[in-house]
């Protein structure tokens, strides 16, 4: 019985094996493609990576940062949004800035009345009383005059009814009386005169440094609101209401770097294809005239004829197309920039990587 189990075990592990072998040996039919590959259109031609931008003139997106540095208090639009140059697009907290303005404000209206109350010399009430000084004065004059001839009469009729002091002190009298006049006088003609021009001067410069402080506080509280440069669209919005922003930008929790506060493009019906190529396919490039490239969707088995707008003369380490600090290579490339028009009904956004054919020499 024994044995019996035992040949009856081997025999069910030889047909195991003879099946494992058969199906391990079986050729599995491949799965077919998500999507057909990209394939060269041209009898010679090189690959390149691209990546789709939207179009820009001057072969760059508009990296917006701010003129200050604040807390956002408002996000004015969104991702995607059309907007007209000098749209609000964010505001930054401005309440001290708000202060200063309004401080500035009053001390440049305070120098302007200033200003006013010098040229509108001599305020009449002051020259009335400037003259009813001199009036006073005179009359002291004359009762000095009145005294002295009666004092120096009676010293002529008898020399014994009156002091030689008391003459003196009338003649002095007499004296100081006048001279107290003709201050009373000089000044009169000063009040009537009114400020003196260099005073005038003076407190319009003062006047006009404070317009021109206030004016200048003024065009940097403008600055607390960030517009847009131009037409376009926005591409990104790097930021939310109650983060800190600076001059820098903001700050990027994955690139742990400073990042554009808002991205823009400019409203333009091409899009932008910039392709890197490898330094060593350089020299087989065309003239800029002779030119042209395809470029394929990823996942999809559609191709768009480029048409050639702009070659950046100067090869650079290739970091464009990840963008990150941290990367390192040693490929050095050629950014070549193509243009081409979306077609309808389809879903084509900047920064999609794309696979690129240019024709060669």
């Amino acid at each position: 019985m024994r044995n019996k189990i035992l040949f009856l075990l081997a025999f069910l592990g030889a047909v195991f094996a003879l099946f494992t072998a058969y199906n391990l040996g079986r050729e599995k039919k491949a799965l077919p493609p998500v999507f057909t590959p990209a394939t060269n259109p041209y009898v010679k031609g090189i690959y390149s990576n691209g990546i789709i931008e939207s179009y820009q003139p001057s072969g760059a997106n508009i990296n917006i940062f701010p003129e200050v540095a604040g807390t956002v208090t408002q996000v004015l639009v969104n991702q995607g949004d059309k907007v007209a140059r000098d749209t609000p697009l964010l505001r930054i907290d401005d309440t001290v800035q708000k202060a200063t303005v309004e401080q500035l404000k009053a001390q440049a209206s305070a120098a302007q009345s200033q200003l006013q109350q010098l040229k509108a010399q001599p305020r009449k009430e002051t020259l009335d009383v400037s003259k009813a000084q001199v009036d006073y004065a005179a009359a002291n004059l004359r009762t000095a005059q009145d005294q002295y001839r009666k004092v120096e009469t009676s010293y002529q009729l008898n020399p014994q009814s009156v002091s030689k002091d008391q003459l003196d002190n009338a003649a002095n009298a007499v004296n100081a009386a006048r001279t107290n006049l003709e201050v009373a006088r000089r000044q009169y003609e000063l009040t009537k005169a009114g400020a003196w021009v260099y005073d005038v001067r003076n407190q319009e410069h003062q006047a006009q440094a404070t317009v021109k402080s206030s004016a200048a506080a003024q065009a940097l509280l403008d600055k607390y609101t960030v517009r847009a440069p131009v037409d376009g669209v926005v591409l990104a919005v790097n930021t939310a209401k109650g983060s800190f922003i600076s001059t820098q930008g903001s700050y990027g929790t994955y690139t742990q770097g400073y990042n554009p506060v808002i991205v823009l493009s400019h409203s333009q019906p091409y899009f932008s294809v910039r392709t890197f190529i490898d330094e060593i396919l350089i020299p087989r490039l065309p003239p800029a005239a002779e030119m042209r490239a395809q470029m394929f969707l990823r996942g999809t088995d559609i191709s768009i004829p480029l048409e050639f707008y702009q070659l950046q003369p100067y090869v650079t380490p290739k970091i464009e197309l990840s963008n990150q600090r941290t990367e390192r290579v040693d490929t050095r490339v050629l950014p070549v920039l193509f243009r081409f028009k979306p077609p309808e009904n389809m879903n084509i956004y900047p920064g999609q990587l794309v696979d690129v054919y240019v024709e060669t020499k």
